[in-house]
């Protein structure tokens, strides 16, 4: 069964937390970054159910989760396969993202290391929530990357 991606909860979640940390969710920002923590948390606010399987998207504390809830890599592989319980969608051009989307950033010539949140799209302009490098609607046009992958969030399995 398919559900609903609540696209603007998930914003005012990324909104209400881009600059600081929800006391219910470890703050992975000493040891490897906090991007794909937050991005994840906010697709829970947005409805997205947890997938506590082997190879699943799940947070219970810092050290029962699963690695896609917090490595870049672990969450495109979970998101690509696009047959689980959680959130799904498709690789899709920047252009053709909203809010809610994400955008993973290629940062190093080695793989994604970055994970962003789309908050709000001003004509051409994408702005973004993050941690790591915290920011609350930042242009997406001040990051420095090599390469870029957006996400659309289709819907979620439950």
């Amino acid at each position: 069964m398919v559900i609903n991606y609540k696209r603007e909860e998930a914003v005012l979640y990324a909104k209400k937390w881009a600059l600081s940390s929800n006391p219910n969710f470890y703050h992975f920002g000493g040891i490897g970054g906090d991007c794909t923590n937050f991005v994840s948390q906010c697709l829970l606010a947005g409805g997205a159910k947890m997938n506590f399987s082997y190879n699943g998207w799940f947070y219970i504390n810092s050290y029962n989760r699963s690695p896609s809830w917090t490595a870049v890599n672990f969450f495109q592989n979970f998101l690509f396969r696009d047959k689980e319980i959680g959130p799904f969608g498709r690789i899709e051009k920047l252009e053709s993202l909203e809010i809610g989307d994400l955008i993973f950033l290629q940062q190093n010539p080695i793989r994604f290391n970055h994970s962003l949140i789309i908050s709000k799209i001003e004509g051409k302009e994408i702005f973004v929530c993050a941690h790591s490098d915290d920011s609350l609607d930042r242009p997406f046009s001040s990051y420095k990357f090599l390469k870029t992958q957006g996400f659309h969030i289709e819907g979620i399995r439950i």
